[in-house]
């Protein structure tokens, strides 16, 4: 026997309770770090803050094309100034003379003793001469610090650039190069062991005989963990066979840091992972959610495990209720959810005593669709969908236009 007598459950668990256990569980994977060339850290999580090495812009630079002067020179409305040398960007200028302009390029360097650019469409010819042909140029008048980017305005060296936790999307990595750095510290991306079970279930590809269905949990679940930034092994279709399971894990454990199942964790009379990891320290309950009541969670062999339920959408929606958020909230990574305030585009009802995931299409116009029901086996439905729409615990019915949180796909 591969199980033993469980406590009698108190009742779901809230959506908010399990997901601390699966953060409990999850805590160790926020130790592994490294540190990898900015080229490889795209979607990872920053495992330390950031100080500026130096100062954004590390020099005060021209706003705009256009003229280099003191302000003071212009002080009386405008004047006629002599033109001196130009300051192309990458150039280190010369001081810059009383009575004097220097045409100065977008992003150069501000010549010592100048202190503002005038834009060159500002000015009198509004056209820079030629190099080294003597020439004047009236200006108008003009504050101190006009069109410059004054050293640090940006950011000041030794200030914070990035927290930890920080999401290494384009602008973060772009924000790292600018500050000399070639190199980012990120948390290690968790190996999965993805398991799917069932004797129903056969491989997309091979024949469909009678009674049997076609394995969406595998792709959907590996998509939505590679999308996450996560490395996966999937393990195939495993039968309904308890001891061929704990054979499978125990072999896989030691190479992996999570192990997921999809299926056999309700309290039917086949469910193959409750027999097999009930008693392996993995306990099995229920969550007030729906989809994805059945949950299981713990460990086997040293190695955390998490037990979702067996439709298509249940173990999405579990995937992303309980581990998307938990790994951004561990290790910056995947980037969370954008969640928005949409009115409903037609009423819904809900259990009262469940929160309700629904799939839904939210339309530029702050309006959400339902697509289909909220049965767990709807995959077209899930497939039409860019959002999860959020019906909390205690509300059983809603109206069209009632406003609801979503979460955008």
């Amino acid at each position: 026997m591969h199980s033993r007598p469980q406590p009698a459950a108190a009742g779901p668990a809230s959506v908010e309770a399990h997901r601390d256990k699966v953060r409990a569980l999850l805590a160790g994977l926020a130790v592994r770090t490294g540190t990898v060339p900015l080229a490889d850290a795209l979607g990872r999580g920053l495992a330390r803050d950031i100080t500026a090495p130096l100062d954004l812009p590390p020099f005060a630079n021209s706003q705009m094309d256009g003229y280099a002067v003191r302000s003071a020179d212009l002080a009386e409305g405008g004047a006629e100034l002599r033109v001196t040398e130009p300051v192309p960007a990458g150039a280190q200028p010369a001081a810059l003379a009383a009575g004097t302009a220097a045409p100065i390029m977008t992003g150069a360097m501000i010549p010592p003793g100048a202190d503002a650019v005038v834009p060159i469409e500002a000015a009198e010819p509004d056209v820079f001469p030629e190099p080294g042909s003597p020439a004047t140029v009236r200006l108008p008048g003009t504050a101190a610090g006009s069109y410059v980017r004054a050293a640090g305005s940006d950011i000041a060296a030794g200030t914070r650039a990035l927290a930890a936790g920080t999401y290494l999307g384009p602008g973060q990595l772009g924000l790292l190069a600018a500050l000399g750095l070639a190199e980012a510290p990120v948390h290690a991306a968790p190996t999965v062991l993805l398991v799917t079970t069932g004797d129903e279930v056969v491989a997309p590809g091979d024949p469909l005989e009678a009674g049997k269905i076609y394995d969406a949990n595998s792709t959907l679940l590996d998509s939505g963990l590679r999308q996450a930034g996560l490395t996966v092994t999937r393990a195939g279709i495993t039968a309904d066979d308890p001891d061929a399971l704990e054979r499978l894990l125990r072999d896989h454990a030691p190479a992996v840091d999570l192990i997921i199942t999809t299926g056999g964790v309700s309290k039917g009379a086949y469910e193959v992972v409750r027999q097999a990891l009930e008693g392996h320290g993995v306990e099995f309950g229920s969550v007030a959610m729906q989809p994805g009541g059945p949950q299981g969670l713990g460990t086997f062999d040293g190695v955390p495990v998490l037990c979702f339920p067996g439709n298509p959408v249940s173990c999405l929606v579990s995937f992303e209720m309980f581990l998307r958020p938990v790994l951004t909230g561990l290790l910056g990574s995947p980037a969370p959810r954008t969640a928005v305030r949409a009115r409903l585009a037609a009423p819904l009802t809900s259990p009262a005593a469940k929160h309700q995931v629904r799939r839904g299409t939210l339309t530029p116009d702050g309006t959400v669709h339902l697509e289909g029901g909220a049965g767990s086996h709807l995959v077209h439905a899930l497939a039409l969908s860019n959002a999860l729409v959020h019906v909390p615990a205690g509300t059983a019915d809603l109206a069209a236009g009632d406003e609801v949180e979503v979460w955008v796909l």
